[in-house]
This record gives C-alpha cells, structure tokens and sequence, in this order.
C-alpha cells in the first residue's frame, strides 16, 4: 500500500518514509532545526497533504514531517485510540525528531489532537498550533452513531476499486482525489477478494470528548480555520475560541487538499518567521 521508502511518489519529490518507536508510520522531508508536523483527520492518512508536500519543499525553510495516526494507513492499528492516546504519540514523534522550533498543523480530528499534545500536559511545547476544518459540536445522535461505527468489524470488498470508493468518502476526498492516484490507493490495503479501507474501525471511539475544551487547552498560539462551503464547520463557532479565526471562500472540508497555497498563507500570516 503506498510508495516503500525513499520511492518517488507522483509529484516528483523525494520523501524519506519508516517507522517510529510507537508504530506511527510517518513521511519526512526538508532539512533544518525547524519541524511542521502535519496531522489528517479521522479516516484519512498523511497521504491526503500530498498537494501541499511541494510547496513545503519549495518554500518551507525547516522540515516536515507526515504521520498516519495509530489505526490509519500504515500505523500500527492497536488501541486504545482515544485523542490522549494520538497526543501522546505525537509528542513521542517531536521528541524522536529532536527538533527546535515546532508548529504543529492538524486537519479535522489532527487538529484537536494537536491543540491536546500543545496544552502541556505531554511534554512538549510547539510555538504555534493551526487547526483546520474542526467540527466543534458534536450531537448526541452524531457521537453514538460514531461509537456505532467503533464497534463494527471492518468492512471487506471484492475489489480494491470499491475499497478505493469507500476511503474516498470517509476521508472526504470523494469528488476531489482520482480514484487511481498515489492517494488514493494509499488509503486501501488488502488483497484479491479482501480489499478493506487502511482503518481499524475502532478509531472512531476517539469521538466523543468535548472538542472545544480540547482547544481550550492549548497552551500554544491557536488558530482556527476551515473552507466557508464546509457544513461541519460555522465561522461564529470557531470565533468562541479564536476570535482571528477565517472562512476560507469557496472551500469545503479539506481546504489542504483543494487549495493547499489558501492553506500556505494562513500559515504566513501569525507565523511569518517560520513558515517561509
């Protein structure tokens, strides 16, 4: 599933793959004391970055790094997987990466998992933090239909086509991502008669905690974004929390993915010092 180590995926960049201690499969790239970190959202893997990956290596003066969150893509799929547990693999993944200064990046559930691993309870203390596309508020109906889905076994497919199908709606990227691309296929694993989507079903009990008191917590400068077109995400809400907090015209969901320069510049904007 995906590009081994050290290939040369689609774009023609060059990145550096593996595994780290806590079984994190992670992408890096760049050279220098400063590290982005780059977080994807429930049911995605790192591969959904892929649009940004060369703006990073043309403009990013540090490195970056792209982890599969435990239970997605090539992660180890071992619980438990609740938003302490992600945070707590993050910071073991800085503190592998023996960095300067850190910025952490999350989309969708990336995002409060980094607003959690910054609140100063796992050891590590990032200079910024940037949260897009969080959904906020979480209704009773949505939360037991995610626990629902935690409970479920994985689901299997004849054909990897429909396994490709499948990941593209979960992750969002439906409509967005050709079903043949590097992307794409990174989100299915399997083979002949048993293609399932690259995601341990129990992930999604990481639904659930009060979102906005995770955010609450960071202790880092936080700021929120997300696509004006996403349906998951209002302005006024992200506003509670972070008054400077943008809608991004004419985006939906994974903004990264469909307009990663949109997502460069909100990067420049509160950290020009770091994000080149």
């Amino acid at each position: 599933m995906g590009a081994p180590a050290n290939d040369e995926p689609e774009n023609g960049i060059v990145t550096d793959e593996g595994s780290t201690a806590r079984g994190l499969w992670v992408r890096r790239g760049g050279s220098g004391e400063r590290l982005i970190v780059l977080l994807h959202g429930m049911g995605a893997n790192g591969a959904v970055w892929s649009h940004l990956v060369p703006i990073l290596h043309a403009r990013w003066r540090g490195r970056f790094v792209i982890p599969d969150l435990r239970g997605h893509g090539r992660s180890v799929q071992q619980g438990p997987y609740g938003i302490g547990t992600h945070a707590a693999d993050l910071a073991a993944l800085i503190a592998e990466e023996t960095a300067g200064s850190v910025v952490l990046v999350g989309h969708s559930l990336g995002g409060a998992v980094a607003a959690l691993a910054a609140s100063g309870l796992y050891g590590i203390a990032p200079r910024a933090v940037a949260a897009i596309g969080v959904k906020l508020r979480w209704s009773e109906d949505e939360i037991d239909r995610a626990r629902e889905m935690a409970r479920r076994p994985a689901r299997s497919f004849q054909r990897r086509e429909e396994a490709v199908e499948r990941y593209l709606k979960i992750s969002g990227l439906s409509g967005l991502a050709d079903p043949g691309s590097d992307a794409a296929l990174a989100g299915v694993t399997g083979e002949p008669g048993d293609w399932r989507v690259a995601m341990d079903p129990r992930a999604y009990a990481a639904v659930g905690p009060s979102v906005p008191a995770i955010l609450k917590a960071c202790a880092a400068p936080l700021r929120l974004a997300a696509g004006a077109n996403d349906p998951m995400v209002a302005l006024a809400d992200m506003r509670a929390i972070d008054p400077g907090a943008v809608a991004f015209p004419g985006l939906g969901h994974n903004v990264h993915w469909e307009a990663p320069e949109v997502v460069r510049e909100f990067l420049r904007e509160p950290y020009p010092s770091r994000i080149g």
